[in-house]
């Protein structure tokens, strides 16, 4: 069945999401960083998720369309927390991947009353320089247009070197149908972690957290969830899994990865 796109229209700004199940539990996914919208994904993303529909109604949040030219992590979260509100959604289960993991920190401290329980993908509560180095590059690419380089750093950044040469051709093909639009918009999404950092403020959380690390992570390095766990390892809530092998995407790559969290969320 086709997942339809809808819109949260406030005064301010609007914002694309999509929604499917019928659970009486609320799952909200924020998606990383994306040289083209998820929303292009929907189905894809519906049919991983399949398995918790009974349970839960999932909703799936974009970026807001009108992009300012400075749109920093915290912008994007409280962003994002206005849409939740117009939707009437509090307590929910969240998972945050990479740049939506910083988000769902930033909700977390910000709107604690909109969160329940959080999962932590391949994510940073700030950013370093090496960390912004990558980055950097792929901001390079898309100013300069180069479509293809950029969908290939950004695979080669994300994917085990197995798991890129697998899916290298259908980066190509995806990279030839990017706007002038969508690169503006990755620009602005991209140079809005820059100054990105919640690492003092951590301890302030209040809801559970399961933070998912991988050793391999070539965006964020393993350390970046290392750290988030020395900051919340003094709560009894709070639990810790490290990957080998699956890349920073392991959220995509690792067979068990939903499990996980659904484990995290029902206990």
């Amino acid at each position: 069945m086709a997942i339809a796109i809808e819109t949260v229209q406030l005064p301010d700004l609007s914002m694309d999401y999509f929604r499917f199940g019928q659970g009486e539990k609320t799952f909200v996914i924020l998606p990383g960083l994306s040289v083209q919208s998820v929303m292009g994904a929907a189905e894809a993303i519906a049919a991983e998720y399949a398995p918790l529909t009974e349970e839960y109604t999932v909703y799936v949040f974009d970026r807001r369309k009108e992009l300012p030219a400075v749109y920093t992590v915290a912008d994007m979260a409280e962003d994002t927390a206005e849409a939740m509100q117009a939707l009437g959604l509090s307590h929910v289960y969240l998972f945050g991947a990479s740049q939506g993991g910083m988000m769902g920190l930033q909700l977390a401290l910000d709107h604690p009353q909109l969160i329940r329980k959080m999962v932590l993908g391949s994510t940073s509560s700030h950013l370093l320089p090496q960390h912004y180095r990558i980055l950097e590059k792929w901001v390079g690419l898309a100013k300069a247009g180069d479509r293809e380089g950029l969908y290939l750093a950004f695979g080669e950044a994300l994917y085990p070197p197995e798991v890129f040469a697998q899916v290298r051709e259908t980066l190509l093909k995806a990279a030839s149908t990017v706007t002038e639009e969508e690169l503006a918009r990755f620009i602005v999404m991209a140079e809005g972690t820059r100054d990105f950092n919640v690492t003092d403020r951590l301890p302030e959380i209040q809801c559970p957290v399961l933070a998912i690390g991988v050793f391999e992570d070539a965006v964020l390095d393993a350390d970046a969830t290392m750290e988030i766990a020395e900051k919340l390892d003094f709560r009894p809530d709070f639990r810790l899994y490290m990957y080998i092998g699956h890349g920073h995407a392991a959220y995509d790559t690792a067979p068990d990865y939903r499990q996980r969290i659904m484990a995290f969320f029902a206990d």
